[in-house]
């Protein structure tokens, strides 16, 4: 993430935007891609200079919105073959997609918006209401405005950290120096205890 970061200001901003946006995208693709620090650095960049805050917030919150859309279509389309295969059946078996199924439809639109606000989980929202068939317009409505107060936030917060970041540092070194006390200590009574 270093090299990312030294790398990104010195590039175009059509590259920076371009990388933050399919960093963004991504997520709904392969959910271990922590989408949340794309738009935390285009935040960074953007209090530094590098970026505007604007364009970070609309490429990011765009990209990330329509991949999930992507993956809502594709489990709309494909997901009840796929939950058929081998592979689908390893990932959910007949009872927990029954399950799944029976929470999504009570809780749809409350669950795809609360779920977007949850790293890792907010991935799976799309991928249920489109096997479970949910109308377009009840996912997308949460999906977005969900979707539009967290990536808001976290443009917001990475400015913040680019205003503050000296100030961040000299904190995290406190931190750490209390942590590393703490630590100490707990290892001393371990050690007595032991």
């Amino acid at each position: 993430m270093d090299r990312l970061l030294d790398w990104l200001p010195d590039v175009s901003p059509l590259l920076m935007y371009l990388v933050l946006g399919v960093g963004a995208a991504v997520e709904n693709i392969i959910p271990p891609i922590p989408a949340d620090t794309f738009v935390l650095i285009g935040g960074f960049l953007a209090d530094r200079g590098s970026a505007n805050t604007v364009v970070v917030f609309a490429v990011t919150w765009t990209a990330n919105v329509v991949s999930a859309l992507v993956v809502y279509a594709a489990a709309y389309r494909y997901g009840d073959a796929f939950f058929q295969t081998r592979l689908g059946r390893s990932l959910l078996d007949r009872r927990q997609v029954g399950t799944v199924q029976k929470f999504f439809r009570r809780w749809g639109v409350a669950a795809i918006f609360y779920t977007r606000f949850l790293p890792g989980l907010r991935v799976a929202a799309p991928v249920v209401a489109g096997l479970i068939r949910q109308r377009p317009l009840p996912v997308a409505i949460p999906l977005v405005v969900a979707s539009a107060i967290w990536y808001g936030g976290l443009v917001w917060i990475g400015a913040f950290a680019g205003r503050n970041v000296d100030q961040l540092l000299q904190l995290q070194a406190r931190l750490n120096w209390a942590l590393t006390l703490i630590g100490g200590a707990v290892f001393v009574v371990l050690a007595w205890w032991w």
